[in-house]
């Protein structure tokens, strides 16, 4: 990701069916946005990520490395007029990218436990349920579940 893409992603990010699925659900402004991107531009632990297919800008991808050892948590979305089985594109391109470019170990993932679309894409990509932390998020009016997430870079490698 570059400062170019920068409104882009904006766009993406605030859209309301993005945007719903988020800890963060106020509209990001550009001020916000950028002051985001610029503390995480220096961070070698964050790897922020574009997707694309044919040169066409489908979706973001971020991997932090928070802890030592490989260990990165990830986040995501496609853009809301991606062809429909982006997702699935960019999730397998991501991980390939985490395990062998990046070299890490595990991808941690969290899923707010209304959002049945994002627990069937991890589980889809063969990330296993490690825990379940009830009422763990405050939206302004309700608590949420959050479902958390695991994928080892071996199993990962023995994927078909």
């Amino acid at each position: 990701m570059t400062h170019t893409d920068l409104a882009l992603v904006l766009a993406w990010r605030n859209h309301p069916e993005i945007r719903r699925y988020m800890y963060t659900q106020h509209e990001i402004t550009p001020a916000e946005h950028q002051g985001w991107f610029e503390r995480c531009l220096p961070d070698p632990r964050k790897h922020l990520l574009i997707f694309e297919v044919n040169q066409q800008p489908l979706g973001f991808v971020s991997f932090s490395e928070a802890k030592v050892g490989g260990i990165a948590d990830w986040g995501f979305y496609v853009a809301p007029d991606a062809p429909r089985g982006s997702g699935q594109q960019l999730g397998h391109a991501a991980l390939c990218h985490a395990f062998t470019e990046l070299k890490l170990h595990k991808i941690n993932g969290e899923a707010l436990a209304y959002n049945q679309r994002s627990i069937q894409f991890h589980k889809k990509l063969g990330f296993q349920e490690e825990a379940v932390l009830r009422d763990q998020h405050f939206d302004g009016s309700q608590y949420n579940h959050i479902i958390c997430f695991g994928l080892l870079c071996n199993e990962w490698q023995s994927k078909p």
